[in-house]
């Protein structure tokens, strides 16, 4: 088992950037693949990033990739979502997911292979 909690969220202009972190507790931060989500309203859950156990390796939704930045920090049990050149599209909840197993990477964007998600942190964009 483990628990994952999201900050950093906020109100955010167009163009402007924040960063989000997810803290996880529990068992081996290292022994789990990391993916970031959001949540519009009305909206189905979308993958934005993933990464590795061992952080080497990244993934991105096409609509964020050269502008969001996924990293961990196994030490410190925590991923992070740098997001910049923010869109008002963005807007949206951000849910850090968590799996007990290293993803294939054809299927890193499906939400159903993770097995642990953290409340969510809201992030909005305004124009």
């Amino acid at each position: 088992q483990v628990q994952l909690v999201e900050s950093g969220g906020g109100l955010v202009q167009a163009g402007g950037s924040l960063s989000l972190s997810c803290a996880a507790s529990g068992r081996t931060f290292s022994s789990y693949f990391m993916g970031w989500f959001r949540q519009a309203p009305g909206k189905e859950r979308e993958f934005v990033a993933a990464i590795s156990r061992s952080g080497v390796t990244t993934y991105y939704a096409d609509s964020v990739k050269g502008r969001f930045t996924i990293s961990r920090d196994n030490a410190k049990n925590t991923v992070y979502l740098q997001m910049k050149s923010l869109k008002p599209e963005d807007t949206a909840v951000y849910y850090c997911a968590a799996a007990y197993r290293n993803i294939q990477s054809n299927v890193v964007i499906t939400a159903t292979q993770y097995d642990y998600w953290g409340q969510g942190t809201q992030v909005t964009v305004s124009s």
